[in-house]
């Protein structure tokens, strides 16, 4: 397989990375506006039965009591910074699908911002999928840059 051929197979990769993570903020941003407008624990009880979870679990009580002390404004907000992240992951990845090189610029710009975030919440509630999503995220970076590089070379 050629070098090219390489890089391109590479930014799909990447692509569909940032794509899952489409799907998955878009998830969570309507289901925590869901939460508004009925009884958040009820509902978060209701998710925690269906996906067979220990409802007296300790992480899950964590979560309760975290949603049930959030006011609805709180929940709103995270909701919608969700869709936010959503969309900022639905350009990147649709550059990186396509090929363009916009999309690895946009990428490297975005994913580079977001690292210090990545470290101060890793540091403050660590967490082995954390640690995994900022060594990707660099490893993404990085890669993107070095080919960035080699082509403009």
């Amino acid at each position: 397989m050629s070098e090219n051929n390489a890089f391109r197979r590479n930014l799909r990769l990447i692509a569909v990375f940032k794509l899952i993570k489409v799907v998955a903020l878009i998830a969570v941003g309507i289901s925590v506006l869901k939460l508004v407008h009925g009884g958040a624990v009820d509902t978060l009880y209701d998710w925690i039965t269906t996906l067979g979870l220990n409802p007296d679990g300790h992480y899950v009580d964590l979560a309760v009591g975290k949603v049930a002390g959030m006011p609805p404004e709180r929940l709103k907000e995270f909701g919608f910074a969700s869709f936010l992240y959503a969309g900022l992951f639905l350009v990147e990845g649709t550059g990186l699908w396509l090929q363009k090189r916009w999309g690895e610029w946009v990428t490297v710009f975005i994913t580079s911002s977001l690292v210090p975030l990545e470290v101060f919440e890793l540091f403050h509630h660590p967490s082995v999928a954390k640690g995994f999503m900022l060594i990707a995220n660099l490893g993404i970076v990085v890669y993107l840059v070095a080919n960035i590089r080699r082509q403009d070379a």
